[in-house]
C-alpha cells in the first residue's frame, strides 16, 4: 500500500468528520493550503513534523494518520474491469474479500427528485457492494461519497452513515450487504 495515499485518505476523513474546511485545517496546523491539498491528493511527501502538526490540528495521534481504518471506499469503473472468457461464458470479477457472516442481496431503484435519506450506520464491519446497472448516482459514506454510473462497481463501509442519491432520471443497482457473523448465544458456564 502507498503510505501517501493512506495518509491522504485519513487526513481527508478526519477533516470532513470535523466539518473543517481545508483553509481551517491549514490555519490550525500552520501549513499552507497548497501543501495540505497535495497531502490530501496523495502526491505530497509529508515530513514527520508535518504529520505531527496535522494530527494535532485534527485532535488525533500521528499513528492514526498512518494506520488503515475500517474499509476504504473501492470503485471499479466500467472500463477498468477485466473479462475472463471460457467456453460459452465470461465473467468480470467485481470484488473479492475474505469473511463470513450474513449476506443480503437486493436490487435498488431510485427515481430523480426522490429525497436522499441518510441511512444510519449498521453493525461494525458491515460492507455494501453496489453495481450500477442503469443510470448515474452518488453513493457512499456521508463524508466520502462517490459518483458512479452504469457498469461501475463500488464497495464502501456500511458501519458509518451513508446515502444514495439519484443523478439521472432513474437508477437501478444491484447491492449486496455483508454483515460479520455475530454469536447469537454467549458462552455457557457449567455449574
Amino acid at each position: 500500500m502507498d503510505e501517501n495515499l493512506l495518509v491522504a485518505r485519513n487526513v481527508r476523513r478526519f477533516r470532513l468528520e470535523r466539518a473543517m474546511s481545508m483553509g481551517e485545517l491549514a490555519r490550525r496546523s500552520g501549513l499552507s493550503k497548497q501543501t495540505l491539498s497535495k497531502i490530501e491528493q496523495g502526491v505530497g511527501n509529508p515530513t514527520v513534523e508535518t504529520l505531527a502538526a496535522l494530527a494535532s490540528a485534527l485532535d488525533q495521534s500521528t499513528r492514526r494518520l498512518l494506520t488503515e481504518w475500517g474499509t476504504p471506499v473501492f470503485v471499479q469503473r466500467s472500463d477498468e474491469g477485466t473479462w475472463t472468457a471460457g467456453k460459452g461464458w465470461s465473467e468480470r470479477m467485481l470484488d473479492e474479500i475474505y469473511g463470513s457472516g450474513y449476506v443480503r442481496t437486493l436490487l435498488l431503484r431510485l427515481e430523480k427528485g426522490g429525497r436522499a435519506e441518510v441511512m444510519e450506520a449498521h453493525q461494525p464491519g458491515t460492507l455494501h457492494h453496489l453495481y450500477v446497472i442503469t443510470g448515474r448516482m452518488r453513493t457512499g459514506p456521508v463524508v466520502d461519497q462517490v459518483e458512479v454510473a452504469a457498469g461501475d462497481f463500488v464497495r464502501f463501509p456500511g458501519d458509518v452513515s451513508h446515502v444514495h442519491t439519484c443523478l439521472s432520471e432513474r437508477v437501478v443497482a444491484h447491492m449486496v450487504t455483508t454483515l460479520p457473523q455475530v454469536r447469537q448465544f454467549g458462552p455457557r458456564v457449567r455449574s
